[in-house]
């Protein structure tokens, strides 16, 4: 499909990103959206949304008002949606996908996205968009895990043990953020804003107070010495 044929909302979407945030960005100014999906699986390609939840953060804030949450209709399957809390009703009940995609672009916009683990999220995502309409999504990401280990390397947490546990849950404990409503993707997107909130504090002191030093990857340092 080319950008000619899109539909209005994928255009839409992408003429967001013709002036948008760069490495140099203050953290400050930038819209985060910290973004949690629920799927039917771990194969991209394969597994489909189930949910989709995100809230925005802006100037160190979370803005309840800037948030976004969808079910999407998926085929019952009792391994990989009850345990997210969705009866079989629930199940037949939610958004097609594309219907899901029209509602969560306009949404999105240039926001960064942000999450814990977030590639499974955005490869999620992108095969949807795929799918139905032939383009991948524009955002800059963050993956709070890649931040909080280059925090440790900072030594943002001198006087602690190293960071060996990469789930929420050990970010929830290290950040003393209590994990409710978890496993549901609005609740994990909230306990990652929550989270996210500590690091960006971390990050002013530690002088990573731009989008650039903020969304770097982290490569441990085996891997860099290959």
């Amino acid at each position: 499909m080319n950008e000619s044929s899109l539909p209005a909302f994928v255009t839409e979407y992408m003429e967001c990103f013709s002036a948008t945030w760069s490495d140099e960005t203050p953290a400050s100014d930038v819209r985060f959206v910290v973004l949690d999906s629920e799927t039917t699986g771990l194969d991209p390609r394969r597994d489909r949304l189930i949910t989709i939840g995100a809230v925005a953060v802006k100037a160190g804030e979370i803005i309840l008002a800037d948030c976004f949450e969808a079910m999407l209709k998926v085929a019952y399957n009792s391994s990989s949606v009850t345990v997210h809390g969705i009866t079989r009703e629930e199940a037949g009940e939610g958004f097609d996908e594309p219907e899901a995609l029209e509602a969560f672009l306009p949404y999105l916009r240039d926001g960064v996205i942000v999450g814990h683990h977030i590639l499974h999220d955005i490869e999620t995502l992108n095969a949807a968009c795929e799918r139905h309409f032939g383009f991948n999504l524009r955002n800059r990401f963050l993956d709070t895990m890649d931040l909080t280990l280059h925090l440790q390397n900072d030594g943002a947490f001198a006087g602690r043990d190293e960071i060996r546990e990469f789930s929420l849950d050990a970010l929830c404990r290290l950040f003393d953020v209590e994990p409710h409503d978890r496993h549901t993707a609005g609740g994990d997107a909230f306990i990652t804003a929550l989270v996210f909130l500590r690091l960006l504090k971390l990050g002013r002191r530690f002088g990573r107070d731009t989008l650039g030093a903020l969304s770097e990857a982290y490569i441990p340092q085996e891997e860099e010495e290959r």
